[in-house]
């Protein structure tokens, strides 16, 4: 079977997704329980590379997913050193395997359409062009889980750090470093084990994901215009809806240790939560109880 009559024989994943959104819909749900097909070829994928005895490290969405940031993803990125991605395409090549065009060094899964991008060591992530930090042999920075070797979570944010940087439209990957720290609660002091050309980069990132926005609720509010008993309970089953939306959308009701003013302090450090409720950056706030207490 040549290039062309594979292509033919398998719908590709993203495909098959934009074509049955309902098929999508369930598929991203399987995904979040790791039972996609994307996990799928993950796993076939590892079989495959553990029983040729070559080194690798899994990468990108997935490594991402397996260290505390859950993301659908349509690929499975994989690193290897040069020599042993020569060893993939003759042993996968035409057995499972077709390569994504002609002489790329990416794969498609035959069975179930999923695009499995390599990534090599000794490249350098972003634009491709020399840089501090290029990508390792997979030997030096695996991590195992459940029998399966991920890039470690330093060397993937020191990565992504370096693409987001250098490569054009890569912006993506520097929100994704943002996210990590979030979700995964990265520490500061991790930017002291990064090379020095992403430390200052990641300092940023970190401050960023610390900034708080805020929103003063008080109840009073609710029953200024209110003329009748029902628009008073009008007014209050729609605050209750939006704080219920907000909530949903990771909103928290800061601690107001026991202040009676009548103001619920409102609190996310989502940018795009804080546009959609309009929030504002706490450093705008005039702290006056802290000034009266001076």
């Amino acid at each position: 079977m040549d290039l062309k009559s594979a292509e033919a024989s398998v719908l590709p994943y993203e495909r098959q997704l934009d074509e049955d959104l309902r098929w999508a819909l369930c598929e991203g749900s399987r995904h979040f329980e790791e039972k996609s097909l994307v996990f799928e070829a993950l796993h076939k994928i590892v079989r495959r590379l553990q029983a040729l005895a070559i080194p690798y490290a899994v990468a990108g969405e997935v490594a991402m997913f397996k260290h505390g940031l859950r993301r659908f993803t349509e690929i499975v990125e994989i690193l290897v050193t040069n020599a042993d991605l020569l060893t993939i395409h003759r042993n996968l090549v035409g057995n499972g395997y077709w390569p994504t065009s002609a002489m790329s060094k990416n794969l498609r899964d035959n069975e179930l359409g999923i695009k499995i991008e390599f990534l090599v060591a000794g490249e350098f992530p972003g634009d491709c062009k020399k840089k501090p930090i290029s990508f390792p042999d997979p030997r030096t920075v695996a991590m195992k889980s459940d029998d399966i070797a991920y890039i470690n979570l330093q060397k993937l944010v020191e990565l992504k750090l370096a693409s987001g940087i250098t490569g054009t439209g890569r912006r993506k990957d520097l929100t994704d470093v943002l996210e990590l720290i979030k979700m995964v609660n990265l520490p500061l002091e991790l930017a002291f084990q990064l090379d020095v050309s992403v430390r200052d980069q990641y300092k940023e990132l970190w401050y960023e994901a610390r900034k708080r926005y805020v929103l003063l609720w008080r109840n009073k509010w609710l029953a200024s215009g209110g003329k009748t008993i029902r628009d008073m309970a009008s007014s209050l089953r729609a605050a209750a809806e939006e704080l219920d939306r907000m909530r949903i959308d990771g909103v928290i009701l800061e601690d107001t240790e026991g202040r009676a003013d009548g103001y619920g302090r409102l609190v996310t450090t989502d940018r795009a939560v804080a546009d959609k409720y309009g929030f504002v950056d706490e450093a705008e706030y005039w702290n006056r109880d802290e000034d009266e207490r001076d």
